[in-house]
């Protein structure tokens, strides 16, 4: 299985960003899988960002520090899964990940067996 992220990029605070991600499984096993993002930013570990299953409907989890401003959707047909990230932060700057294959939805970035290989996002004051 492979994630392959998109989107990243140099903004402005408060500025938008749209990060996509497009899986190679099939599109059974995407949508009985947990997907999410992770981020890491320089100098410190990986935080959990948000992630969501589909139990007929979508539902997900966010951090504390990104509800409200940062959405994730999927579309189970075409294995993408993307994240809305609007009204941006300096300390949103990271790397982001996308990530899958978690039996659970968990915070804990050892609980996701796929990810992505990660792109940058820049936030500037």
């Amino acid at each position: 299985v492979q994630l392959q992220a998109s989107g990243g990029g140099w903004v402005q605070a408060g500025d938008s960003l749209r990060l996509s991600c497009a899986a190679s499984m099939s599109a059974r096993t995407f949508t009985a899988s947990i997907m999410g993002w992770f981020r890491q930013a320089p100098g410190k570990e990986r935080e959990f960002v948000t992630a969501t299953t589909w139990r007929g409907r979508p539902s997900a989890d966010y951090a504390d520090s990104v509800k409200g401003r940062f959405t994730i959707s999927r579309d189970n047909a075409r294995r993408a899964l993307s994240l809305q990230m609007n009204n941006l932060k300096p300390e949103d700057t990271a790397v982001y990940y996308c990530v899958g294959g978690g039996g659970r939805m968990s915070h804990s970035p050892s609980d996701y067996n796929y990810w992505g290989q990660g792109t940058l996002v820049t936030v500037s004051s």
